[in-house]
């Protein structure tokens, strides 16, 4: 699964039988630090997602899973909404992790 922020949807004349009725959604991949990472891309939805969500999607083989039985024709998918997230790598507040071995000598001092 991948990150990305939707920022745009595709309307379509003219599409295959087994995509009708389903939302197309322009999204940019996001790095950790929320960063545009690649080329925007077309994912089927599947969630509901709107403008301006940040999504997971997958790509390839299995983003026709999530509407089985059904069988859609997609190499990209919306397969989640974020509600929150957050990089551990961005974390500079948290306090540093002391291995045990240091924290017995800590305690020692």
């Amino acid at each position: 699964m991948q990150l990305a922020r939707v920022v745009g949807t595709v309307v379509s004349t003219a599409k295959d039988p087994r995509l009708r009725g389903r939302a197309l959604l322009v999204l940019q991949p996001m790095d950790p630090t929320r960063q545009p990472l690649g080329s925007e891309l077309v994912a089927v939805d599947s969630v509901g997602a709107g403008m301006g969500e940040e999504v997971f999607f997958v790509r390839g083989r299995e983003a026709a899973l999530p509407f089985r039985p059904e069988v859609v024709p997609t190499d990209a998918a919306v397969t989640g909404i974020c509600d929150h997230w957050q990089s551990e790598s961005l974390q500079s507040t948290a306090p540093p992790i002391r291995s045990a071995r240091r924290q017995r000598r800590a305690r020692k001092r």
